[in-house]
C-alpha cells in the first residue's frame, strides 16, 4: 500500500478545487491513484475547513456545506480580499453575496424572534395535532359505519331485490 505525503495530498486536492475543478475520475486516471482514495482525501480536507466542492460543476452546483464554508471564510475580509478569494475559487462576488443572504434568510426563518412567539408556535402545533387526532377518529368511525352498512346489505339484501 502506497503512502503519500500530506503535501502531495494537498496538491492533488487543490486540483479538485476551483478554478481548475478537476473531477476525481480525471485525477484518478492522471495520477493512477484509486478514486476511493481521492474521495477520502477530498472529504478529509473538507472536514478541515477547505472549500472543496462535491462536484466539479460550476459554483451554483456546490453543496450547501461548500457554500457555507466560502461564506464563513470571507466573512471578515474586506472587498479586495474577497475579490482575490473569489478569483482563486472561481466564483463571483455576487454569488457569494447571494449565498450569504440565503443563509441569513434561512437563519431568520428557523428561529422565532422571541420566547412568546416560540410559545405561540408550540401552542398552535399542539392545537393542530389535537384537531388532526379528532379528524382521524371521525374518519375511522365513518369508515367503520360504511363497512357495516355494506355487510348488512350483503346479508339482508337490498329492498329492490324483494
Amino acid at each position: 500500500m502506497a503512502r503519500y505525503s500530506s503535501e502531495f495530498k494537498e496538491q492533488i486536492v487543490r486540483k479538485m478545487m476551483p478554478p481548475s475543478s478537476q473531477s476525481v475520475a480525471h485525477l484518478s486516471r492522471e495520477t493512477g491513484i484509486a478514486a476511493p482514495t481521492l474521495y477520502s482525501w477530498r472529504n478529509q480536507f473538507r472536514s478541515q475547513g477547505y472549500v472543496v466542492p462535491a462536484t466539479n460543476k460550476n459554483p451554483e452546483g456546490w453543496d450547501w456545506k461548500a457554500k457555507a464554508a466560502a461564506v464563513i471564510a470571507t466573512q471578515q475580509m474586506n472587498d479586495a480580499e474577497k475579490s482575490e478569494y473569489c478569483r482563486q475559487k472561481g466564483i463571483y462576488i455576487e454569488q457569494l453575496e447571494a449565498w450569504e443572504s440565503t443563509f441569513e434568510v434561512a437563519d431568520g426563518i428557523r428561529s422565532p424572534t422571541s420566547k412568546a412567539e416560540e410559545a405561540a408556535a408550540r401552542k398552535k402545533v399542539k392545537e393542530l395535532e389535537k384537531e388532526l387526532r379528532r379528524k382521524d377518529k371521525a374518519l375511522a368511525e365513518a369508515a367503520a359505519l360504511l363497512v357495516l352498512s355494506k355487510k348488512l346489505q350483503a346479508i339482508w339484501g337490498t329492498k329492490e331485490e324483494e
